[in-house]
């Protein structure tokens, strides 16, 4: 029996739906989270204890999503934003000094570790905006080679050459052929790139990066909870396992979609 299409996206639904609602939505129903406990317990009124210093762990982890998720859905944003006209531009160009002039500033890029970034960035810039640029340009040389290659090999194909002899213009061709066809390759590589930019968000939480001191934040959570783990692991497991369930959902969602795109049945 065929189920549903829609049916097909129930696990990935609810994967990345629990931690995008908790995110979006939890703040509307949390307290100012002043109010303190004795740390590391599992008192009534408390349904997933207290953390390190006596917070409520739920409440916490109402507050706490936010900062993570519009980061990491900002970074991967922007940088598809730069990078895909970036590897159009790079893969349709049939001057090689000018594919060299694109590509090469990539490579220093490339050089530079992501958390040497990052801790250059916590000592100069502690800020959620650098932080999102942050991101996007650790992100940027991976997706513009990816769409350098797709494009490369979409632009020599005859449909391209025989747009190109009718007068067509490269950027025409590149909105209306190229890019469209590079979707598929473009959707299996955000999944992945998706929740490279959580883990980084959440090395850069571990250091303090992009959240007040004292701030909720998921990744914040498991590192300052962590020397409690055995007292009370609720304040670890639960921020934990919303990040986990985000970053599987996501990739889980587009894997299906590239079968249904292929007319792959499960």
């Amino acid at each position: 029996m065929t189920r549903h299409p829609l049916a097909r996206y129930a696990v990935s639904a609810v994967l990345v739906g629990v931690p995008v609602l908790l995110a979006l939505v939890g703040p509307l129903f949390a307290a100012d989270g002043t109010g303190k406990d004795v740390a590391f317990s599992t008192g009534a009124g408390h349904p997933f204890g207290t953390d390190f210093v006596g917070r409520d762990v739920w409440n916490e982890v109402l507050l706490g999503g936010r900062s993570l998720v519009v980061t990491a859905v900002s970074a991967t944003a922007l940088t598809y934003l730069a990078a895909v006209p970036w590897g159009l531009l790079a893969g349709m160009t049939r001057n090689r000094v000018l594919d060299e002039v694109v590509m090469r500033p990539l490579d220093v890029v490339l050089a530079i570790p992501s958390m040497l970034l990052l801790l250059l960035l916590a000592s100069i810039a502690p800020d959620v905006r650098v932080l999102v640029g942050v991101v996007a340009l650790v992100n940027l040389p991976d997706v513009v080679r990816i769409c350098r290659a797709a494009a490369l090999s979409l632009s020599a194909r005859p449909a391209v050459e025989a747009m190109r002899l009718q007068g067509e213009s490269g950027v025409h061709i590149g909105l209306t052929y190229v890019a469209p066809a590079m979707l598929r390759t473009l959707a299996a590589d955000l999944g992945t790139r998706f929740t490279g930019a959580i883990y980084l968000v959440a090395s850069a939480s571990f250091l303090g990066v992009g959240i007040a001191p004292g701030a909720s934040d998921w990744a914040a959570m498991v590192d300052r909870n962590r020397t409690g783990l055995f007292l009370q692991p609720w304040a670890v497991v639960v921020p934990a396992v919303l990040v986990v369930m985000l970053s599987i959902g996501v990739n889980l969602a587009f894997d299906r979609w590239l079968h249904d795109r292929a007319g792959v049945a499960r």
